[in-house]
């Protein structure tokens, strides 16, 4: 039944990262119909265009589950797309306009991946997030549609995080410490020993020299909060200031949706986050308690394209029993 359209209500998902994209094809009433998993998403190395025919795999292949065949026509009513990448308004706008020139579906949504965070993690759509992964990133969303973001494209757009900035932070410390011009920190002997150099300064010429390959400097930032969590007071102002940046973007985020003084749930995820630094999340939950008291923050650890889907099921006005089957399709088993 090739390209025939599962209007009214159908959902295709896309939850679209730098390293992975996950696709969902979701009835109307919640059913997860068919899933894909493909690479990273690069809009901004070939072209929207490009990177939205890229997709066709995975939206054939999770067709296919269904028992559906990719043709000319419509799958479904909605897309809803959540993708890394579309940081600003222009770059949403030429996504929804190659997602609409593919012509999967009736309907477009775009919005940056941070949205499916919060969706994700709340019952309706209201809400802030703040994603803590390789870089930062923080979104608000009420039901009548009013969001709140960022430009969130490093220091230019004025960010501060994320786990590749909290790794270059252990190694600045950590060589302005051997070399004199900082505080002593342990981080002079745990990062070294985690790399297996001997010094530093053996660290930092097979860092520039490629011998320790740019992929492994991630790994900086968990040996940051071990170091932090033994007592080193500058591995914890590191920990600190990241905390005081999540706090401060989702606070910003609730002024400016009028909310900062109402209860609101505020979204934490990424993997700095859901990695349950004790530190960190207490540090964070201390500030914003201060800052806005009425808060309720909880972090969220639920596949995005779970989030994505609901943002599309919302746009169709879906009951709300296929938010629930929709939640309980990608719920983790029970533990044994």
């Amino acid at each position: 039944m090739a390209g025939e359209a599962l209007v009214p209500g159908g959902v295709l998902a896309f939850d679209a990262g730098n390293s992975k994209t996950d696709v969902a094809l979701v009835s109307a009433e919640g059913r997860v119909l068919g899933t894909a998993r493909g690479g990273g998403f690069e809009p901004h190395v070939v072209g929207a265009m490009a990177a939205v025919q890229g997709l066709a795999p995975l939206v054939a292949a999770a067709a296919r589950e269904a028992g559906l065949t990719l043709g000319e026509g419509p799958l479904v009513q909605q897309i809803s797309a959540c993708m890394a990448n579309a940081d600003l308004p222009i770059e949403e706008e030429r996504l929804a306009a190659a997602f609409e020139y593919v012509g999967w579906a009736e309907s477009v949504y775009v919005a940056n991946d941070t949205f499916a965070l919060l969706r994700a993690g709340v019952d309706e759509p209201r809400g802030v997030a703040v994603v803590c992964g390789a870089g930062i990133n923080c979104a608000g969303l009420l039901p009548d549609g009013r969001t709140a973001r960022f430009a969130a494209v490093g220091k230019i757009s004025g960010d501060w995080g994320g786990g590749q900035q909290l790794a270059d932070e252990a190694f600045w410390a950590a060589a302005r410490a051997e070399d004199g011009r900082g505080p002593a920190t342990a981080l002079t002997t745990a990062l070294p020993a985690h790399y297996g150099v001997e010094s530093v300064t053996a660290l930092i010429e097979a860092l520039h020299l490629g011998d320790i390959p740019v992929a492994r400097r991630l790994e900086a930032t968990p040996v940051l909060f071990q170091v932090a969590a033994g007592g080193d007071a500058v591995a914890a102002d590191v920990v600190r200031f990241q905390a005081e940046e999540i706090v401060a973007m989702a606070t910003v985020a609730m002024r400016r949706l009028g909310v900062l003084d109402e209860q609101i749930d505020v979204v934490l995820g990424g993997g700095v986050l859901t990695a349950g630094h004790p530190m960190l999340l207490e540090t964070v939950v201390r500030l914003l308690s201060a800052a806005a008291p009425k808060a309720v923050p909880h972090v969220v650890d639920v596949p995005p394209v779970v989030g994505a889907a609901l943002l599309g099921l919302d746009r169709t006005k879906a009951a709300p029993t296929a938010h629930v089957q929709l939640r309980a399709a990608f719920a983790p088993p029970p533990a044994a």
